[in-house]
């Protein structure tokens, strides 16, 4: 039995160390993106990562403990909701929408200082760029599984 425990959480652990070198893989892979796209100067660089790291951190807390804990809740409770409970998970999640975007705002505000308005805009497009290759990456992996 011990043995058996043993092997688990070796092997969880195992698993969470690969899932950890790949999250860290796909955010080298942006940021690889965003500063080839943005061509950015040292000094830009030095005043930009950290604004866009620290905003980076506040949207992920947005949207997997806020975001993510209420979308949960309704579909756990989806069948036997009322519509009080309804309405409070709603407005809940309308405030964590309206969190992100005055986040984005005040991010698009703080590098307003830092690097021009095209480059703002080039970020943006460098982002759903990043995205959408992702998402390219992710259904192709899905269709060779199949």
């Amino acid at each position: 039995m011990k043995k058996l425990l043993l092997i688990t959480l070796l092997l969880f652990s195992l698993n969470i160390t690969a899932q950890h070198k790949h999250r860290e893989r796909i955010k080298a892979l942006k940021v690889s993106l965003i500063t080839k796209k943005l061509d950015l100067s040292e000094k830009e660089a030095q005043k930009f990562w950290p604004i866009y790291n620290a905003h980076e951190k506040e949207a992920f807390a947005i949207r997997f403990n806020e975001v993510k804990a209420i979308k949960k809740e309704i579909r756990d409770n989806m069948s036997s909701m009322t519509d009080e409970k309804a309405k409070e998970l709603l407005d809940r999640l309308k405030k964590a929408e309206i969190k992100m975007h005055e986040s984005r705002m005040e991010f698009a505000n703080n590098l307003s200082g830092i690097i021009s308005t095209k480059k703002i805009i080039l970020l943006k497009m460098a982002e759903e760029d990043f995205k959408n290759k992702m998402l390219e990456e992710y259904k192709k992996r899905r269709k060779e599984k199949e």
